[in-house]
């Protein structure tokens, strides 16, 4: 699994993530079809989830439901991802390491703390970047 999959999750999947389906094997698609780039090209509508992640602010249900599933996401390495989540999230965490550098950091500072997870997919962070 690639780390902007794994990260991103901490960068705001809660636009597409929410909780498992009644199985467990995936979480639910039901924000599958959310226009990431209204939200990403919107603080109005993005700072509220970064807000949320870090504990700074009031969290909207999906984004309270992505809260309790970052730790399981960052250690399985999102493998309860759809397809579909998995671009939303490279997409996210593109836009956080080139529009908003300081809160992504933030929330890698809040997350992986020891670098774990960003050095477990250093090659993959690097080619969003530069993506």
């Amino acid at each position: 699994m690639n780390s902007a999959i794994v990260l991103c999750v901490v960068a705001l999947a809660g636009m597409v993530l929410a909780r498992p389906d009644g199985d467990g094997d995936k979480y639910t698609s039901r924000w599958d079809d959310v226009d990431l780039d209204e939200i990403l090209e919107n603080d109005h509508l993005l700072v509220p989830y970064i807000k949320c992640s870090l504990d700074e602010g009031k969290c909207a249900p999906d984004a309270k439901e992505l809260k309790e599933h970052i730790q399981e996401a960052l250690e399985t390495g999102c493998a309860k991802c759809t397809d579909k989540q998995k671009e939303g999230t490279r997409r996210v965490i593109a836009h956080l390491i080139k529009k908003k550098l300081q809160e992504w950091e933030k929330l890698k500072a809040k997350y992986d703390p020891e670098g774990k997870y960003a050095k477990k997919y250093e090659k993959e962070l690097e080619e969003v970047k530069n993506a």
